[in-house]
């Protein structure tokens, strides 16, 4: 399989070897200094982990070149519909996650799952924290948004995230760090004046993205539609 590389900083040479580990590959590296090389690029499916600011360009010109394309970056999503109008008109192909690691999907169903069984418990008020390394622009990350919304699908109080301290009971309180070096931790806490419940992942690299993200691309790769990874983990 070729495949496209949109973005090619630190996750995207993890991309780039692990898909050449797995027998693919690379046609293409698409980065800010060769942008325009994209025109003439040639692939079986793009994987897309560049920069909020150039998604959803990338994105658009995948599918109007009628490319499958994998997509990891967030601080886009404002644009999300648009991608996905785009790609119906067009009849192509877009796979979207906040998160590949397989680990971090079960995450997000084990906190949707606490999140039901704490939703009429009023004793308890849940707040976020997440992690990531310096060079990660947007906050929060896609992922704690994720977790986010899993939380504000089932709670009785909470009825919108926050990326601040808040004094407000409706608001769900994501507090973001930015470390050296830290691939990525989220916990989600419930706490009462009698006991505090958290639940947390820790990624102990890039490891896991980069390879769900190639996994993803296999399966994509012949495939029509909008795809996210329940879609593909047939949870």
């Amino acid at each position: 399989m070729k495949i496209i590389l949109l973005g090619y900083g630190k996750m995207g040479k993890i991309i780039e070897r692990i898909a050449l580990e797995r027998g693919h590959e690379i046609s293409a590296k698409i980065d800010l200094n060769n942008a325009h090389e994209f025109a003439t690029a040639q692939g079986d499916v793009a994987i897309e982990f560049s920069h909020p600011d150039a998604a959803f360009n990338n994105l658009v010109n995948c599918i109007n070149k009628n490319i499958p394309v994998v997509c990891g970056t967030t601080g886009w999503l404002h644009r999300k519909h648009e991608l996905e109008s785009l790609c119906k008109e067009k009849n192509g192909a877009f796979f979207y996650a906040s998160n590949y690691s397989l680990g971090v999907n079960i995450f997000f169903k084990l906190n949707e799952y606490l999140a039901k069984m704490m939703s009429n418990l009023k004793d308890y008020d849940v707040s976020m924290d997440e992690i990531h390394h310096t060079e990660k622009k947007d906050a929060p990350s896609g992922t704690a948004i994720t977790l986010a919304e899993g939380v504000l699908k089932h709670s009785s109080q909470k009825t919108k995230w926050v990326n601040e301290s808040s004094s407000k009971a409706e608001d769900l309180e994501i507090k973001s760090f930015r470390i050296a070096e830290v691939p990525g931790t989220h916990s989600v806490k419930y706490a009462s004046a009698i006991d505090d419940l958290e639940i947390r992942h820790i990624a102990h690299s890039r490891e896991g993205f980069a390879k769900g993200a190639v996994m993803v691309a296999e399966w994509l790769k012949d495939k029509k539609g909008i795809f996210g990874m329940d879609d593909y983990l047939k949870f």
